[in-house]
């Protein structure tokens, strides 16, 4: 009798990263998932980062400054998910403060009814009526 052949995984060929397999996009899925189990998403993030960020990121993280210089790979998996963490909240405390500038610009200035109320004043001729509504935009008055 013959004993069974041993191949370790190593010896066998890497499968492709996506399988065609014809179910909405689940092969691109799982490869992406895979990846990301991998870390391969945050290597290439972190390789693309500059020193002074992947400090910043660590530091909001709560690893040692030494952290920064090294490669996703050569940190452990608490390390490099503390580092994925930090950005996710670094990314959200960003995308906040975006929105916030955004919803800053929409809004008309409150001086902008003010200053309308003034010109109209001036139009009719009331220069009393167009001094009032120049001090409240001057004392910064809504």
């Amino acid at each position: 009798m013959r004993a069974p052949e041993l191949t370790s995984l190593s010896a066998q060929p890497p499968a492709a990263d996506v399988q065609p397999d014809g179910r909405a996009g689940f092969g691109a899925l799982r490869a992406e998932l895979h990846a990301r189990c991998a870390d391969e998403d945050l290597a290439a993030l972190w390789a693309g980062l500059k020193l002074g960020e992947r400090k910043a990121i660590v530091a909001s993280a709560g690893l040692h400054p030494r952290d920064a210089e090294a490669a996703i790979a050569a940190l452990d998996r608490f390390e490099r998910r503390a580092i994925r963490a930090a950005i996710g909240r670094m990314s959200r405390y960003a995308q906040a403060l975006h929105a916030g500038l955004r919803g800053q610009r929409s809004a008309p200035h409150p001086s902008r009814a003010l200053a309308t109320n003034a010109r109209r004043a001036l139009d009719r001729g009331d220069i009393p009526g167009a001094r009032h509504w120049l001090g409240l935009i001057e004392r910064g008055e809504p």
